[in-house]
C-alpha cells in the first residue's frame, strides 16, 4: 500500500486486516480512504470518539447464500451470491449485482465499501450497498440465465425493497438479467414495486440515459478536471479499456465533445484506430454478436488488433480504465506519464492501483478516483427511483441535463473540499473526505447504531 497511515488511524486498519483477513480488494479500498482522514479528525475530534470510522468499516449486514440451478443439459449447479448492505445512514442501500467468477466476499465489499462514498457524493438520499454471485454468463443460454437469476432472487427478495436495498446492474448484469431479476421479485412479492431494482427496460419503469449514465458521466467529470486547467476535451486523443457498456458510452460522449477515442479493448486484446474508433462497428460486435473485439480489426480498415497487448503503451492525452479492478499498474501509469497523457478518470472501480495513482498524483496529472468520476450510474439510478415514486418518465434530455449537472456539482464538491484540506488539485482526497463527512453526520445524528 502507498501512503502511511495517521497514527490514530493504523491500529483502526490494523483491526480491519483481522477481521477481514485475505480479502485484499477490501483492505485496499479501505486503506484508501483511511489514508486521507488525517486532517478530518483533527477537524472533527468527536468522529474518533464516537468510533465512525470503525462502524463505517463495518458492514451493517452481509448476507451469503447458495443458488442451485440446472442447465439446459440437466445438470445441477451450485453457486454463491452475496449482498453486502454496507451503510444506510443517507437512505436505502443502493449498489449494483455483479456475476463474474471472479466473485467472492472481499470484491463485495470493496464495491460496497467505496459505493457509501460515491452515493454520498451525488447528494441522493441513498445508501451504500453491492452484491453478486461467481457465477459466470458467457456462454450461458438465455433460459440458463434465467433460471440462474429466478433462483437467486427467490433467496435475496426477502433482504431488499425500495425502502431498504435497491440493486442495480454492473458487470455480467445488464438489462436481460435486471429482467429476469425483477419478474421473480415481482412474482414473489405479489406488488410492482419498479424502485426496487434500477436499469429496468424503459417499457416497464426504466429511466432514458440510465444506460448511458457512466459512461456519459465520466466523461462529463473528466470535462470538468480539464476545463479547471483551462482546457478542454476537444481534439484530446483518447483511450478507453473495455469494450462493454461504460466504454462504449464514455466513447460515444468523448467523440460528441469532440475528442478522438483511438483505442478500446476487452479481456483478449486492444484494438488501434488512429482514425477514431467506428462506434457502430463496435457496438455492433460486443453487443448484439457478443463477440471478441479483434473482429473490428477484421472488418475496419488500418485498424490494428494487438492480442493480450496492454493499451497503456499507446501515446494519448486523456486514460480512461473502464474495465476493472487493478487493471492499470504503477508501470502502467509511468508509460502514460511518459507518453505525455494529461488526465485520467476512473470510469471502473478502483481500475488503477495505488502505486499508479501516486504516479499520477506526483506528475501533476488530472486524476479522478471512481468514487467521483464514476458517479453518474449509481445517479441515474437513483433519478430512476425518483420516476418509479412519482409514477412518472422524464425524456433522455431532461435526464442527461441532471446528470451533468450532478457530474458538476461532484467535481465542485471534490475540488473546494481538496482545497479546504490543503490538497488542491487532488480530487482523491476530496472525494474521500467530502464522502466521509456527510456519512458521519449523518450517523452521529442517529445514536450509536
Amino acid at each position: 500500500m502507498n501512503g502511511s497511515l495517521d497514527e490514530k488511524l493504523e491500529p483502526i486498519y490494523q483491526e480491519v486486516l483481522h477481521r477481514n483477513a485475505g480479502e485484499t480488494e477490501f483492505h485496499q479500498s479501505v486503506h484508501g480512504v483511511l489514508e486521507t482522514l488525517g486532517p478530518v479528525l483533527v477537524k472533527y475530534p468527536e468522529f474518533a470518539e464516537l468510533k465512525i470510522i470503525q462502524r463505517i468499516c463495518e458492514p451493517e449486514r452481509q448476507i451469503i447464500f447458495r443458488v442451485p440451478w440446472q442447465d439446459d443439459k440437466g445438470e445441477l449447479h451450485i453457486n454463491r451470491a452475496f449482498r453486502v448492505q454496507f451503510n444506510s445512514a443517507l437512505g436505502p442501500y443502493k449498489g449494483g449485482m455483479r456475476f463474474h467468477p471472479s466473485v467472492y466476499l472481499g470484491i463485495i465489499k470493496f464495491l460496497g465499501f467505496s459505493q457509501v462514498f460515491k452515493n454520498a457524493l451525488t447528494g441522493l438520499p441513498i445508501g451504500g450497498g453491492k452484491g453478486g454471485s461467481d457465477f459466470d454468463p458467457k456462454g450461458r443460454s438465455d433460459s440458463e440465465i434465467m433460471r440462474f437469476c429466478q433462483s437467486l432472487m427467490t433467496e435475496m427478495y426477502r433482504h431488499i425493497g425500495e425502502y431498504t436495498d435497491v440493486p442495480a446492474g454492473d458487470i455480467g448484469v445488464g438489462q436481460r438479467e435486471v429482467g429476469y431479476l425483477f419478474g421473480q421479485y415481482k412474482r414473489l412479492t405479489n406488488r410492482f414495486e419498479a424502485g426496487v431494482f434500477t436499469g429496468k427496460g424503459l417499457d416497464w419503469g426504466g429511466s432514458r440515459a440510465r444506460t448511458e449514465a457512466t459512461g456519459y458521466g465520466a466523461i462529463f467529470f473528466t470535462q470538468e478536471m480539464l476545463k479547471a486547467r483551462n482546457d478542454s476535451l476537444e481534439g484530446k486523443r483518447v483511450i478507453i479499456s473495455g469494450a462493454g457498456n461504460v466504454a462504449i458510452h464514455a466513447t460515444e460522449k468523448a467523440q460528441q465533445l469532440g475528442a478522438r477515442v483511438i483505442a478500446c479493448s476487452d479481456s483478449r486484446g486492444v484494438i488501434l484506430d488512429e482514425d477514431g474508433l467506428d462506434l457502430d462497428l463496435v457496438r455492433q460486435i460486443k453487443e448484439r454478436e457478443r463477440g471478441p473485439i479483434s473482429a473490428y480489426a477484421e472488418r475496419k480498415k488500418g485498424a490494428k488488433y494487438s492480442e493480450n497487448g496492454s493499451i497503456w503503451e499507446i501515446p494519448c492525452d486523456v486514460a480512461l480504465p473502464c474495465a476493472t479492478q487493478n487493471e492499470l499498474t504503477g508501470k502502467d501509469a509511468k508509460v502514460l506519464v511518459e507518453n505525455g497523457c494529461i488526465a485520467v478518470a476512473e470510469g471502473a472501480n478502483m481500475p488503477v492501483t495505488p502505486e499508479g495513482i501516486q504516479t499520477f498524483r506526483e506528475a501533476g496529472i488530472a486524476f479522478g478516483p471512481g468514487k467521483a468520476a464514476n458517479a453518474g450510474g449509481v445517479a441515474t439510478s437513483a433519478l430512476e427511483m425518483q420516476q418509479n415514486a412519482s409514477r412518472d418518465s422524464w425524456t433522455f434530455e431532461y435526464t442527461e441535463a441532471r446528470l451533468q449537472e450532478i457530474m458538476a456539482n461532484i467535481h465542485r464538491t471534490c475540488h473546494e473540499t481538496a482545497e479546504e484540506y490543503g490538497a488542491p488539485g487532488n480530487y482523491t482526497v476530496g472525494a474521500n473526505i467530502a464522502g466521509f463527512v456527510k456519512v458521519a453526520r449523518a450517523m452521529e445524528a442517529m445514536g450509536h447504531i
